[in-house]
């Protein structure tokens, strides 16, 4: 059986399913937010723990689901996934359309050398290592470096970048405009409910789910094994399903993750609805599953070691330790 022909019975959308996932993720990040804040107030801000991390998992499965909107995966309907798409816009602090725009042209140069201003985590050649003058590898190196990209990243493009994006007058500026508004007015909406404590509990959630969703962008295109090339011999099979990353870091992982984890799948087939990936996954027939690769922590904290694209070699390897720019790992 071909992976296609396999994957395409878990393209069907329920909006039943859907509207759980959409309504229950809501329900469980405003939930969370009230008790947290409510905790804090009186006194208890250790107790309020568990519920930054629901607030936090929930602002990281909300961005998921609007990521899917903007593939038109979520809902039947492709005026109902716009709609659900602008309503998220807000909370996840990323105008739709933008966001849109950006993943969609992700998807379309997915794995091209050429094409590598698309990506989300921006990699360099070992080539272009080498050319590169002392002051372009240093600031390179801070870039990869994992301290520095997860939370100044999560915050430069959150809720900086997506302030007024780089595409703001392709999607149009009027639409940006009025997701800055939209989001001032439910910040606004929160500061009268909960005061300074509201804000601060949400900005909280909200910066450590920035950092996951830049870790988890990194990890679905950047580990041992993954696929770049240039055309005409750039594939995009291997690109999709090699390229793109299967992490194996838990089903509670998975839930508050809106199972964006299984990635492979969704560059193959981005039809699939993130609420049928796991079970797509999991599903596959044993001679499907052989080909794909899981990759669990200790492989993903592994992958933060590799930095440059060999492409001689083609695969990503660490900076290189002599003076030369030769991989230290090229044989």
């Amino acid at each position: 059986m071909e992976i296609r022909e396999y994957l395409k019975s878990y393209t069907v959308k329920d909006n039943r399913i859907a509207s759980l996932s959409y309504f229950g993720t809501f329900a469980v990040f405003f939930t969370a937010l009230w008790a947290a804040v409510t905790l804090v107030e009186a006194g208890y801000w250790w107790a309020s723990v568990p519920f930054v991390v629901l607030i936090t998992f929930g602002l990281a499965r909300l961005y998921v689901v609007q990521h899917d909107c903007g593939h038109h995966s979520l809902f039947r309907t492709k005026w109902h996934n716009d709609l659900a798409g602008y309503v998220l816009s807000p909370f996840t602090f990323a105008p739709y359309r933008a966001m849109q725009y950006n993943h969609n042209m992700h998807h379309a140069y997915l794995g091209n050398l050429e094409h590598r201003e698309t990506t989300e985590i921006h990699t360099m050649t070992l080539r272009e290592w080498q050319q590169a003058t002392r002051a372009e590898r240093l600031q390179y190196r801070l870039y990869r470096n994992p301290f520095i990209l997860l939370p100044l990243g999560g915050l430069f493009t959150y809720f900086i970048a997506y302030r007024w994006p780089r595409n703001a007058a392709r999607v149009g500026a009027a639409g940006i405009v009025a997701h800055n508004l939209m989001l001032l007015a439910w910040l606004w909406v929160l500061y009268l409910l909960a005061g300074w404590i509201g804000l601060a509990v949400l900005a909280i959630g909200a910066v450590i789910a920035s950092v996951i969703g830049v870790f988890m962008v990194f990890l679905q295109h950047n580990f041992e094994g993954t696929y770049w090339d240039r055309k005409p011999e750039l594939d995009f099979r291997k690109a999709t399903l090699q390229g793109s990353s299967c992490l194996d870091l838990g089903h509670w992982w998975d839930i508050g993750t809106g199972n964006i984890a299984y990635h492979d799948i969704h560059h193959f087939m981005p039809t699939i609805p993130c609420y049928r990936l796991r079970q797509a996954h999991h599903g596959m027939p044993a001679e499907l599953a052989a080909r794909q690769r899981r990759i669990k922590w200790p492989e993903a904290l592994g992958s933060f070691r590799l930095k440059l694209w060999d492409e001689e070699n083609q695969r990503l390897v660490p900076f290189p330790r002599d003076s030369r720019g030769q991989a230290a790992s090229a044989t």
